[in-house]
């Protein structure tokens, strides 16, 4: 080790724990490869998660309990999640558990069977249930929602999914009337040049499912205010796209706000969560739209909701983030 190197783990970058060499050394001169820089990661669950299996089979042997838990979940849980699997079979090899308990009901064993590599921890042992149908039919949604809606090109956009009612239902819940043609014409050829009028244009499609809300060019579809009004007696799932800080989730429930500046898509599972969030959480790493789709219960054949809404109409003026 260099002058300027420490004996922690304070400086580790994303792609450090690729490096063996630089693991080894750090250990070496006294890192503790049991806690981390962090109280919410160990340095065993971030080579699980981004590290290679040499450093994950490095750490294993070193630390005082491989399948140690952190924020609810073990190293062998995160290599599943962030669908590693050699980082999985070296920890297995390590003594890893892959069927103990944990992150309601979702083992790192189950959760294998929802993922890319099913057969990961086969045989299947006695006593431990596999996919419900339910859940299987989840996965094959995953599949094929995320092919249908592809990848969105832009950013900056905004979308409310609401389950079970329709687009015009939607309009009449957020009193929005039809937009002027000619004023419609110009704000779509350049909707930054009409800032104050352009957002207040909203799109709205129904969809297999129930509706969405969407704005090409702005953030109001996915406001405290239009969200509210929308999720009144059911669920609805937004996101803005921000070009500056990524995306922004939010989750209605009946009128209650009972998430905010989430990241769908993101990946930031919590213990906390509902099983059956925890699986759309996994299914949907990376594809922000569909999980906000899947969330809500919407089944698009396209993504034409957001890119080519069915119809524009002017929200009334007033204050959308209370």
């Amino acid at each position: 080790m260099t002058a300027n190197e420490t004996a922690g783990w304070s400086d580790f970058g994303w792609h450090s724990w690729q490096d063996l060499a630089l693991v080894r050394a750090r250990l070496d001169a006294g890192a503790d490869p049991n806690n981390g820089t962090y109280a919410f990661e160990r340095p065993l669950h971030a080579a699980a998660e981004r590290g290679s299996p040499e450093v994950v089979t490095e750490l294993s042997g070193r630390v005082d309990d491989v399948d140690a838990e952190c924020e609810g979940r073990t190293a062998l849980w995160e290599a599943v999640f962030n669908d590693r699997p050699e980082n999985a079979r070296a920890l297995v090899a390590a003594g890893a558990d892959p069927w103990r308990p944990m992150m309601g009901g979702w083992s790192p064993g189950r959760l294998s069977l929802a993922g890319p590599t099913p057969g990961l921890f086969f045989p299947f042992p006695p006593g431990h249930s596999g996919l419900t149908e339910a859940e299987t039919v989840t996965v094959t949604e995953a599949e094929r929602l995320t092919g249908a809606l592809g990848g969105i090109e832009w950013d900056g956009y905004s979308l409310a999914c609401v389950r079970g009612i329709s687009a015009a239902e939607a309009a009449r819940r957020l009193a929005a009337e039809p937009a002027d043609e000619e004023e419609l014409e110009e704000i779509m050829e350049d909707p930054f040049g009409f800032d104050d009028e352009a957002m207040q244009i909203i799109g709205l499609t129904d969809v297999p499912g129930g509706c969405v809300v969407s704005q090409q060019w702005g953030y109001m579809a996915s406001t405290p205010g239009v969200m509210k009004a929308l999720s009144a007696g059911t669920v609805a799932y937004g996101m803005y796209a921000n070009p500056k800080s990524g995306n922004q989730g939010r989750v209605y429930r009946d009128g209650e706000g009972v998430a905010w500046d989430t990241h769908p898509g993101g990946g930031d599972v919590s213990s906390s969560d509902s099983a059956e969030e925890i699986l759309l959480k996994y299914l949907y790493q990376g594809h922000a739209e569909a999980y906000c789709f899947a969330g809500a219960g919407l089944r698009p054949a396209d993504g034409r909701a957001i890119s080519s809404p069915d119809t524009h109409l002017r929200l009334p003026e007033r204050d959308y983030w209370s």
